[in-house]
């Protein structure tokens, strides 16, 4: 097996700002993301590729995924055993779950080629086309650049605002001037320091009456037992992001939380979201497929799994303006394969025009 990889930024088409990015010692938001892109390919010239779009939240940025990946023995993976590979990347570098992630889509891209089908049939999944929904993100913004974006997102029938700014009620107003009946999901991203501020937001957002949820209201390290007391009193479901990592995760977001946003880069790619989306489904849990910053690569990966989930939040791709591949689709924020341009595999390929 033969391993390349190579970076690349992902230009924002507009500047892309979240809680954490407010505040003293943060970056006040981006206008490029740095991803990694794998390639595997095996000595029939079955291959399979695979992108990383690591967070600093997760403490790993695109240099030292792409170390890690460079480190990788190509030799211990196959895409006829899958499970054997990423037992062999287990045992390496913990926290690595950007760069796993990326090589177990490689893996399952070269598998399902090889069996002649698309991913999700390789996983027994199947897609129902015309049924699964993306949100469309707002970032943190001022009210006046809030308009604007939500009249660009226009032909998407869900949104979701990021808050945790001081102007978050004028935010939230700012949308609702344009889109006075949209269904709003809303993301804190563990901007909320105690439970009382975070139910008295929660009571606020209630009030507008078209909020579908609310994720990660509080840090993921908040006391359960104030996780269950918020859960309890909620007007609004709440959803967990950071808090959930993976299926281990799963005691701890039962008691705490309605729901759970699973992300490929947390659970170290497909297999990994695979089995969180099973474990929380079966914990009576609500299910949401997101993503962070990403292109084409990841977010078509993300689709492969979209009959197990109740949400899907993977417009990553739609945020940016020099998308180098071409996969699923999201026109009028309905997600396809119809129009791709592979049937097996990942069913996704380069873009003509722009180097990855």
């Amino acid at each position: 097996m033969q391993l390349t990889c190579r970076s690349f930024s992902l230009k924002l088409a507009h500047r892309w700002t979240i809680s954490s990015g407010l505040g003293p010692g943060g970056s006040g938001g981006t206008d490029l993301f740095p991803v990694a892109f794998v390639e595997l390919k095996d000595t029939n010239g079955i291959h399979g590729i695979g992108e990383a779009a690591p967070s600093t939240r997760y403490e790993r940025g695109v240099e030292s995924t792409l170390e890690f990946l460079r480190r990788v023995d190509p030799k211990r993976l196959a895409f006829e055993n899958v499970p054997a590979s990423m037992e062999y990347l287990d045992s390496l570098e913990a926290k690595q779950f950007a760069a796993k992630g990326a090589l177990n889509i490689a893996l399952l891209d070269g598998a399902a080629r090889q069996a002649g089908r698309p991913i999700y049939h390789h996983l027994g999944l199947g897609f129902t086309e015309g049924k699964h929904v993306t949100s469309f993100s707002i970032g943190i913004d001022s009210p006046d650049a809030i308009r604007e974006k939500v009249c660009e997102a226009d032909r998407y029938p869900v949104l979701k605002l990021k808050v945790g700014s001081p102007r978050d009620k004028e935010n939230l107003a700012a949308l609702r001037e344009v889109a006075p009946k949209k269904p709003i999901r809303v993301d804190a991203n563990e901007a909320w320091k105690t439970k009382e501020e975070a139910l008295k937001n929660l009571e606020w957002l209630a009030s507008d009456g078209g909020i579908q949820f609310v994720e990660q209201p509080m840090s993921a390290t908040t006391d359960a037992n104030d996780l269950t007391w918020l859960k309890s009193r909620a007007p609004l479901p709440i959803m967990a992001d950071e808090s959930y990592l993976s299926m281990a995760d799963l005691p701890r977001c039962a008691d705490g939380y309605h729901a759970v946003n699973v992300k490929l880069m947390k659970t170290s790619g497909i297999s990994g979201a695979l089995s969180a989306l099973k474990a929380a489904r079966s914990a009576g849990l609500k299910t949401m497929i997101g993503c962070m910053i990403e292109s084409s690569v990841l977010i078509s990966a993300a689709a492969h799994l979209a009959e197990l989930t109740d949400y899907l939040d993977i417009d990553g791709n739609l945020l940016i303006t020099n998308d180098p591949f071409l996969g699923a689709t999201a026109e009028k924020g309905i997600i396809s394969f119809t129009n791709t341009p592979e049937a097996i595999g990942l069913r996704v390929r380069a873009r003509p025009g722009i180097s990855s």
